[in-house]
């Protein structure tokens, strides 16, 4: 849906050099790409790129597959098993209306980072949670994110979600981008289901979801 959007704004962009001129454009360009991006892997990459969709400050969301050696993974190779690529998402957002460490604290609380096996229904290694860092920056975020969980006593197991440097992403078949849009009764069916929501609530009480507007 984000990708849509997008698309749309580079339209009004091309129409908008013939009135106002290039220079301005270029500008105008270099300051709406003023973006950074995220790697968060919290189960089925459905339900995280609806969550995070519903994140102001979010511009896209990815579906696809990170963290193993297989080249150009499938979802068939990736759910087998063995690839040791995890489901995940890439999340594109801008810094000046949400920061990394808000998606961080929105990540924690759609998850259940004390689950080593999978996350809800889904079981697995490809279903594992994890974040991907890009920069020494993110891992210092993330660390701390992650030691201040630990601490605060919510949940009450630990947290064994891995922080680990991003490597190829590769992007999901194009069936699996946007699923939730795309077929929204079958999503709402799995994601139900599944127990996803419920056991984050479980586990999170009032901060389930936190940072989310709409799941």
């Amino acid at each position: 849906m984000r990708r849509i959007i997008t698309r749309f704004g580079q339209i009004i962009l091309l129409s908008m050099t013939a009135m106002l001129g290039t220079s301005t454009i270029v500008w105008y360009a270099q300051a709406a790409d003023n973006t950074e991006t995220a790697i968060f892997a919290g189960g089925c990459f459905w339900c995280v790129e609806s969550d995070f969709d519903n994140v102001p400050g979010v511009v896209d969301t990815l579906s696809g597959y990170t963290g193993g050696t297989t080249e150009n993974p499938t979802y068939k190779i990736v759910s087998a098993g063995g690839s040791g690529h995890l489901e995940a998402v890439k999340i594109t957002y801008d810094p000046n209306k949400v920061s990394y460490q808000e998606l961080l604290d929105v990540f924690w609380r759609s998850v259940d980072p004390t689950d080593d096996g999978g996350q809800f229904c889904d079981r697995g290694d490809s279903y594992k949670t994890a974040i991907y860092v890009n920069s020494p920056e993110q891992r210092q975020s993330a660390e701390n994110s992650k030691s201040q969980i630990d601490a605060s006593g919510i949940p009450k197991d630990p947290v064994v979600t891995p922080v680990i440097d991003a490597t190829t992403f590769y992007p999901s078949e194009e069936y699996h981008q946007n699923y939730y849009t795309k077929n929204p009764v079958r999503y709402k069916f799995y994601r139900y289901s599944c127990g996803r929501d419920k056991r984050v609530r479980d586990l999170w009480g009032d901060q389930a979801y936190r940072g989310i507007t709409e799941h």
